[in-house]
């Protein structure tokens, strides 16, 4: 799925019981845009393999980072 920088939220994740292996607790996540999965309870996280998946929204806290972390995230993206 292509990124859009303008466009990407950050959460950190505050679960992983069913996905220990695909998200680690306490780290930080690049969340994309899918209008339809929120609508379904869900977020779009790139994960551990570098891929976007469908996680269930309460498995994370949105978040707003300093604009100098945030530039640093979107520099590895």
């Amino acid at each position: 799925m292509a990124e859009s920088h303008q466009h990407i939220r950050f959460a950190v994740c505050v679960k992983n019981t069913e996905y220990p292996v695909s998200l680690e607790l306490h780290k930080i996540y690049r969340v994309l845009p899918d209008e339809e999965a929120e609508s379904d309870g869900d977020l779009r996280v790139v994960d551990e393999s570098g891929e976007d998946y469908l996680y269930p929204a309460g498995y994370f806290v949105l978040m707003e980072l300093p604009q100098a972390v945030e530039k640093s995230f979107l520099q590895e993206a």
